[in-house]
């Protein structure tokens, strides 16, 4: 991931000529698949953010490949209330990564300086941080407590999972980015959805079985455009 990394800078920044650099910034709201088919629940979305640079390299009028580097959170909440809702257990889990994505980007222009356009392509990621957090109240007893998330030392090319354990995430992530939005003159408004298409816990080998435990993340950004 670190040669991926310092390939797409170099990349960014040696043929920033020849490209469209912005620099993106968001809201995402994300969540973990809870069920064998992918299900998720609409209470347990996190909100987190993203943030970082992309660049679009023109292929022609109509199409455009884009990469670049961001910083981006992931996770979910739970919240469960009993006795009447005056005690509860609350928890929230917030991995960060840098994400590599590559997209596709069909442009439909509306006039000369603004227009439509839809992207999809797939995303590596690799976890850097990040912190669970849990909240509880019983009668009088109350408590909280605060972690930091641990990644194991995977290698994303094999399947192999060196140091797992139940408590560790996946150092990689992968899946796979769709979206639209509108591109005008100085700004760039985005609609992301991330698929999870790997098992976040590191004692789960199997990514194709079933859809539990993958992250889904929905993903609003604005792109400011540099050197225009």
């Amino acid at each position: 991931m670190k040669i991926l990394t310092t390939g797409i800078v170099l990349l960014l920044f040696s043929f920033s000529t020849h490209a469209q650099i912005y620099l993106q910034g968001g809201l995402n709201l994300a969540n973990i698949t809870r069920t064998n088919d992918g299900q998720t629940e609409k209470n347990n979305i996190l909100a987190s953010f993203n943030a970082g640079i992309m660049g679009r390299w023109g292929l022609s009028k109509e199409l455009d490949i884009e990469t670049g580097l961001l910083f981006t959170g992931n996770g979910s909440k739970a919240e469960t209330y009993f006795n009447g809702g005056n005690d509860y257990v609350k928890s929230t889990f917030n991995p960060y990564y840098i994400q590599a994505p590559l997209n596709a980007v069909v442009k439909i222009p509306v006039d000369k300086s603004s227009g439509v356009f839809f992207h999809a392509g797939p995303y590596i990621a690799m976890g850097v941080g990040g912190k669970s957090k849990r909240e509880s109240k019983i009668g009088p007893l109350t408590s909280s407590s605060t972690e930091t998330i641990q990644f194991s030392n995977d290698d994303p090319f094999t399947s192999q999972q060196d140091d797992a354990a139940y408590n560790k995430l996946k150092r990689f992530d992968f899946g796979l980015n769709f979206g639209g939005g509108f591109e005008f003159e100085h700004l760039i408004l985005k609609v992301n959805y991330g698929l999870g298409l790997a098992k976040i816990n590191s004692t789960e080998g199997n990514n194709s079985q079933n859809d539990k435990n993958k992250y889904r993340t929905l993903s609003f950004s604005v792109g400011i455009p540099l050197g225009k």
